[in-house]
């Protein structure tokens, strides 16, 4: 049984490993994606039950469900290695660096601020799907949301740039949801390696459910700002089958943010 915790936003490893249950083994510092892959310490996800598939009545794969950790907390560039590296602008790089260096103590999500697409945290989250509308429930961080539409077809002309974007989305046959997302605010970090991203992040997502038991999820980021060419991931997610999303309060007896402005002071005075 999983339990409540209160107040575990600590994007730090050494902090990360005390106190997140759900954390992956191996923390975000350094980032998996500057490890050679023959030399890491990483671990397998368990993956839900197999069974067929099911469908909604007009034939669609049906991606209701709760879904667990999916092991990209970390580093949504797992994939990636030294050999194989994501391909950063120097922006991007600088950036990504500098977050390495100090520990990611200026991670937006440690203030209990929004993840953003497509950035998970290590809690469930539960997909709800309608004919008109996709929408994803987030137990961690802060027990949001996300809405994707499939009943236009256009992003607004005229958006306020936030923190999840506009999600458009459509089927591609009856097997694969096929989600645009544009209109970020520029502030979000891909995960808690401190991937970077810009205003104009582009996210591509499917979403397909292979098995019974695992949705798989293939994300895209264009991000001419951080990225020199679009570059992608594919995420295996394990259904939770004994248990719904539980509450999850970011700012509940929350303590870390006076600590990490202390590391991060720190940092600054050592440059």
């Amino acid at each position: 049984m999983r339990k409540k915790f209160i107040g575990a936003v600590l994007p730090a490893a050494a902090l990360l490993a005390g106190f997140l249950p759900f954390a992956p083994a191996w923390g975000q510092f350094p980032a998996e994606s500057t490890i050679p892959k023959d030399k890491r310490k990483g671990r397998k996800v368990k993956m839900g039950p197999s069974g067929p598939v099911p469908r909604t009545a007009d034939g669609k794969v049906d991606l209701t469900g709760v879904w667990g950790y999916a092991n990209f907390t970390s580093d949504i560039a797992k994939e990636y290695d030294p050999a194989n590296p994501v391909p950063f602008t120097p922006l991007g790089e600088k950036l990504f660096k500098e977050r390495q260096a100090n520990e990611g103590v200026e991670d937006p999500e440690a203030r209990c601020l929004p993840t953003g697409v497509p950035r998970r945290d290590p809690y469930p989250s539960k997909i709800i799907q309608t004919p008109n509308v996709v929408v994803i429930l987030f137990e961690g961080n802060l027990h949001s949301f996300r809405q994707i539409f499939l009943d236009r077809k256009e992003h607004p002309k005229d958006m306020n740039p936030s923190w999840w974007g506009d999600s458009i989305g459509h089927w591609e046959g009856n097997d694969t949801l096929v989600v645009d997302t544009v209109g970020f605010n520029g502030l979000i970090w891909l995960d808690m390696a401190g991937h970077p991203a810009s205003d104009q992040l582009h996210v591509t997502e499917r979403y397909s459910r292979p098995d019974f038991g695992t949705l798989k999820w293939e994300i895209t980021i264009t991000d001419p700002v951080m990225y020199t060419k679009p570059w992608s991931v594919t995420e295996m997610t394990p259904l939770m089958t004994n248990g719904d999303l539980m509450e999850y309060i970011c700012t509940e007896n929350e303590r870390d943010s006076k600590h990490l402005d202390k590391i991060l002071d720190q940092f600054n005075n050592k440059k």
